[in-house]
């Protein structure tokens, strides 16, 4: 008789952000019975590089009194050839893919890009996709980006360069759309009664999210000022950037709220209070931040471009090519306002009552491919 209900260990090397928010939230809706394993969401490089071991070790040690999962969860911040080789059984193993270090924009200022030592983490991700039984690519744009960096990146070595192994990757890979625990927003909600339209930044305060950019078109506006509010949320990870320093400076008369709040009530009711998100990324696989902010009601402006079409299918009048048009298209918002679209129905899609249905199936299918 088939099993459906299986025990896994969710192996996370970086226990933060959308990471952490992600194996929490699945746990909490997976008709499966999920334990974590886990190591704090700091040193990216070095999670990479050795967290393998010790989360092996952790494993080991709790799985020597108890009995063994049916299969390993897990997701592209662990070096998986590293930990299976230190774990005392062989067991079916998913790797969830939130990004990637062959295709992630790596800031001009990292001490490894500088030195041209970038290399090794995209060589982590290519072993551990090869390694596991089924990967779970949390868009399309991600997969296909992920597989056509693969065979620039493998060509680059100088014998044994393994390319057969692109196709045993693509045809063992799954779009599988990031879960999202939208319900809990619902508690939170107000109405707006904005005079005039709040301007939200909801992402962490990193190069790869493009502030620049950004705040750049919001200084545009306020010389020819055209009158917002702004709210700037989000984690920061590291030495806090220029760009924020800045923009805390000249924006005083504008900002209503500025930094990273630490309870979700604070989140939810800042997301409702706002109208008008203005995205400028550089890198996003999906767009967690934008979902939620989607969801309470807030119209996006996004760069036409990364994972943005596929999921904003035949919604073109919220796409930009260019931050000229990224100007007049923000200006015409604030022109219309408060009578602006609203997308929730589409964030509504990536709700965990769909998407956690998807994850429990294609877990479930990898255990009895291996049978």
């Amino acid at each position: 008789m088939r099993k459906t209900n299986l025990n896994i260990c969710l192996i996370e090397p970086f226990f933060s952000g959308s990471h952490k928010k992600w194996a929490n939230e699945y746990q909490n809706h997976s008709s499966h019975n999920i334990e974590i394993i886990s190591l704090k969401g700091v040193y990216w490089k070095w999670r990479m590089h050795g967290g393998a071991i010790t989360l092996a070790e952790k494993f080991n040690k709790k799985y020597s009194k108890e009995e063994y999962p049916d299969l390993i969860l897990t997701t592209d911040m662990l070096n998986l050839p590293l930990f299976h080789s230190f774990i005392n059984k062989k067991i079916p193993t998913v790797t969830f893919f939130h990004e990637n270090q062959l295709t992630y924009p790596w800031s001009s200022k990292d001490r490894d890009k500088i030195k041209k030592r970038d290399h090794h983490y995209g060589f982590i991700n290519y072993s551990t996709a090869l390694k596991s039984d089924t990967i779970l690519f949390n868009s399309k744009f991600h997969l296909d980006s992920f597989i056509d960096a693969l065979k620039i990146f493998l060509k680059q070595f100088p014998d044994h360069r393994g390319l057969s192994n692109i196709d045993i990757i693509k045809n063992k890979s799954i779009v599988s759309y990031l879960g999202l625990d939208l319900k809990r927003f619902d508690k939170y909600k107000e109405l707006s009664k904005n005079k005039i339209p709040i301007i939200l930044w909801n992402h962490r305060w990193e190069y790869d999210k493009n502030p620049n950019v950004f705040f750049h078109t919001l200084k545009i506006l306020k010389e020819s000022n055209i009158k917002f509010n702004l709210v700037i949320l989000g984690e920061q990870f590291a030495t806090e950037m220029d760009e924020f320093k800045n923009a805390k400076n000249y924006f005083t008369d504008e900002i209503i709220h500025v930094g990273y709040c630490d309870s979700f009530k604070d989140y939810a009711k800042w997301l409702w209070k706002c109208d008008i998100l203005p995205v400028t990324s550089n890198q996003d696989f999906f767009g967690l931040s934008i979902m939620e902010a989607i969801y309470c009601n807030c119209t996006p402006l996004l760069p036409n471009r990364l994972a943005y079409p596929e999921l904003f299918k035949n919604n073109t009048d919220i796409f930009y090519d260019s931050n000229n048009e990224l100007m007049i298209k923000l200006k015409e918002l604030i022109r219309l306002f408060p009578r602006l679209e609203n997308f929730q129905d589409i964030a509504k899609n990536y709700d965990w009552s769909y998407i956690s249905k998807n994850y429990d199936s294609y877990l479930l299918n990898t255990i009895y491919k291996n049978n």
